[in-house]
This record gives structure tokens, C-alpha cells and sequence, in this order.
């Protein structure tokens, strides 16, 4: 019996990315009044995109930045409209550095994923063979 991963097309992938990534935008903003963990929202991230990495593979990167691009966007969105925000100081450039750090765990976790999914593509044998 071997295992392998079933990739699903690029669209089903680019839907799926961009519903983890507004989810996790809505659990960083609204979930407990906006009070979550940053560690919490680093880590959804990181695991989202790594679901993108090995369902994706080479189109596991589009997905990653339509994860990505929520987290950002939803502070900026709230900064433009004048909304009370968790990220201090509420400034485009804390922004940009929100920005810059939550694309390097979305990279990395894309990576990761990536390297899972190619460990797996050729399929395991896991039927247990006797000598």
C-alpha cells in the first residue's frame, strides 16, 4: 500500500489559501476583542502556509502570499478607517515591519510544507514486508 498526496487544482489551492488567510486575519482582529497572541496568530500562519507548501507544491508560493496578504491588509484597512487596533504603535511603518516578519514565517512555513509534500509525492511504502 503506498500513501501519496493528492494535489488539488490551482484554483481549489488558491481558494483554500485565501479562506485560511481571512481566517486567520478574522481570529487575529475580532476573536476576544482582537486580544489573541501574536504567538497564536504566528503560528496558524505558519501552519497554513505549510498545508499550501505540501498540498501546492509549486503553486504552493501564490498560495502562501494569498494567506499572507490578509494579516497585513486587515491592519492596514483599520488604520486607514481610524479603528482602535492591538498593534502598537498603530503606524504604517509598524505595519510594514508586522508586514515584512508575517511574509518570512509564511515563506518559511510554504518551505517546509513544500519539502513534506516532495518527501511524500513519489508515495511510502508502509505495507510491511517480511524476510
Amino acid at each position: 500500500m503506498t500513501a501519496r498526496i493528492v494535489r488539488p487544482s490551482g484554483t481549489v489551492l488558491l481558494g483554500i489559501a485565501l479562506v485560511l488567510g481571512a481566517a486567520i486575519a478574522g481570529v487575529d482582529n475580532v476573536a476576544l476583542g482582537g486580544e489573541v497572541s501574536p504567538i497564536a496568530v504566528v503560528a496558524m500562519l505558519f501552519a497554513a502556509t505549510a498545508i499550501a507548501g505540501v498540498l501546492g507544491a509549486r503553486r504552493a508560493w501564490l498560495a502562501a502570499l494569498a494567506v499572507w496578504v490578509w494579516v497585513p491588509l486587515a491592519h492596514v484597512v483599520k488604520h486607514v478607517l481610524g479603528m482602535r487596533d492591538t498593534l502598537h504603535p498603530n503606524t504604517y511603518a509598524s505595519i510594514a515591519m508586522l508586514g515584512g516578519f508575517t511574509l518570512i514565517v509564511a515563506l518559511a512555513g510554504t518551505a517546509c510544507g513544500v519539502l513534506i509534500g516532495r518527501l511524500f509525492a513519489g508515495g511510502t511504502d508502509v505495507s510491511a514486508k517480511s524476510a
